[in-house]
């Protein structure tokens, strides 16, 4: 169960996907306070998407989508300057309440958003999961570099995987979070898909970057 108050990293490129692990190099000295309190607490940190026009006003609070993940800090490195580097490992969506303005770093009020959930044998899911495997065949054959997960990963975490590493604009990769539940996920992951490989013939995977 999440706790009502989360500290928020908000990023403009990054979307965390419950159960999806996500590397972070810490820096800023209000983040690296935020890392610091979350480790005395509860170990959990809420990632939210920052809106178009954050530029203006960065060091500050700049407008955020109200749907995050919260992720819990599975793996901590403290450097010799005070920096971290931490690795999250999604567990629940959330959405904000409203913003708590007391420490350096943002703090939120979150209520809770529990995933519709779904069998591990459900047929719909398997069906949708051959789907994303013929089209990742498919990149693959045109030459497009693909994430290479276990052909053990489960339905679920296959759908939440492709959707944070996938070449994505982060505003797609939030549409992707906030569908509610692994299968309306795996058809918008499936739907684009679909025209990202009929308007470009192939499919790119960047380098991630943090």
């Amino acid at each position: 169960m999440l706790p009502t108050t989360l500290p928020l990293f908000p990023l403009p490129n990054v979307v965390l996907f419950p159960h999806v692990l996500l590397p972070l190099h810490i820096f800023e000295p209000r983040y690296r306070e935020m890392v610091e309190t979350a480790l005395a607490r509860h170990r959990l940190i809420g990632m939210v998407l920052l809106r178009p026009g954050y530029e203006q006003d960065y060091e500050g609070r700049p407008p955020v989508y109200p749907v995050g993940c919260a992720g819990v800090i599975k793996h901590c490195d403290r450097l010799d300057d005070g920096r971290y580097n931490i690795v999250l490992q999604g567990v629940e969506k959330f959405r904000v309440a409203s913003e708590d303005d007391s420490r350096t770093f943002r703090q939120a009020h979150v209520e809770a958003l529990p995933e519709e959930g779904i069998a591990p044998g459900d047929p719909e899911i398997r069906r949708r999961r051959l789907q994303l495997d013929a089209l990742l065949a498919v990149a693959v054959e045109r030459g497009g570099g693909m994430p290479r997960l276990p052909e053990t990963t489960a339905n679920g975490a296959l759908v939440n995987a492709l959707a944070q590493y996938l070449d994505f604009d982060p505003r797609e990769r939030q549409a992707l979070l906030e569908r509610n539940g692994i299968l309306a996920r795996a058809d918008s992951l499936i739907e684009l898909l679909q025209m990202r490989l009929k308007a470009s013939g192939g499919w790119a995977h960047p380098e991630t970057v943090h």
